[in-house]
């Protein structure tokens, strides 16, 4: 009899074990399929932001003793903007001839007697480093430095492009974030319910071994070690499933299988999915390490 009653123990052990760490996956496999919306929504808002060109127009030299000069002196300002300033990713010269290029293109003009060239002054088109601007006021502050060099004639951005870019990622972050905390409350609440019920199981053993004289500590150390690798392992599961979901949609859609944030994501996975059931087995461990023992039926 008491084989059968053995035999019958580790079977809902060995079942409830199966399930907190299906559980524990499940829920850590959601959260990770959210942060590479989250991951990829940045990355998506950093390239609007690197789509936005600010350009600097160079003044028109008059002057026959420095007009030699003048291709150098812009070289040169150029140069000097990528050592000072490290909110600017990379420059791109455009002479008066790509100028009066680009010009055609958008005018849609083929007729040279129809077009009049080189009226369009020399400039440097200035991407910023997405990681370093956050608002608009950086942009009003960044044309202000530009402009104050005298051989800078004017400097032009879009700005209200600017303004709708920086507002409709404002609104994402917000709303990603509000979702984020919801979805974590229940995440920790599935994941609590489980530990709960694994170590509902075990509650006999606990009362038995704090009745012969057994410290907390002692009793509730192998039940956290316990916690601790069924939390690793889950995260494990979750990473290898998020990993193949990831590489299908990547291959498939022509997406880079590797982002440097995707090493902080795998690192937050299996923390949270240790810490969490961690916690849980704690709480719930010393729920029952407070109970009567006529309260364990």
């Amino acid at each position: 009899m008491s084989k059968t009653n053995d035999k019958y123990e580790k079977g809902r052990l060995r079942s409830s074990n199966i399930t907190v760490v299906i559980s524990i996956s499940l829920v850590l496999f959601l959260l990770g399929v959210f942060g590479l919306i989250v991951i990829n929504a940045q990355s998506y808002a950093e390239h609007l932001k690197r789509e936005l060109k600010i350009e600097a127009y160079f003044n028109d030299v008059d002057d026959p003793k420095i007009k030699d000069k003048e291709l150098s002196m812009q070289k040169e300002y150029i140069d000097s903007l990528k050592i000072k300033y490290d909110f600017i990713e990379s420059t791109k010269y455009i002479s008066k001839d790509d100028a009066s290029k680009i010009a055609k293109q958008d005018l849609g003009i083929d007729d040279v007697e129809l077009f009049e060239a080189n009226i369009y002054p020399p400039s440097v088109q200035i991407t910023l480093n997405p990681k370093k601007i956050d608002s608009i006021e950086q942009i009003d502050s960044i044309n202000n430095i530009l402009s104050q060099n005298p051989i800078i004639e004017e400097v032009k951005s879009d700005k209200q492009a600017m303004v709708t870019i920086y507002q409709s990622i404002n609104k994402i972050t917000f709303w990603l974030m509000i979702f984020a905390g919801i979805f974590l409350v229940i995440v920790i609440i599935l994941i609590n319910n489980s530990i709960r019920l694994k170590i509902y199981a075990k509650r006999f053993s606990i009362k038995t071994m704090q009745l012969v004289g057994a410290r907390r500590r002692f009793i509730m150390k192998p039940f956290l070690l316990e916690g601790a690798l069924l939390g690793l392992l889950a995260s494990i599961i979750a990473i290898l499933g998020i990993g193949i979901i990831w590489y299908l949609l990547a291959t498939k859609i022509g997406l880079l299988l590797w982002n440097p944030t995707f090493g902080y994501l795998i690192a937050a996975l299996i923390g949270l999915g240790v810490l969490i059931a961690l916690f849980s087995t704690l709480f719930a461990a010393w729920r029952y390490l407070k109970l009567k023992t006529d309260q364990l039926y």
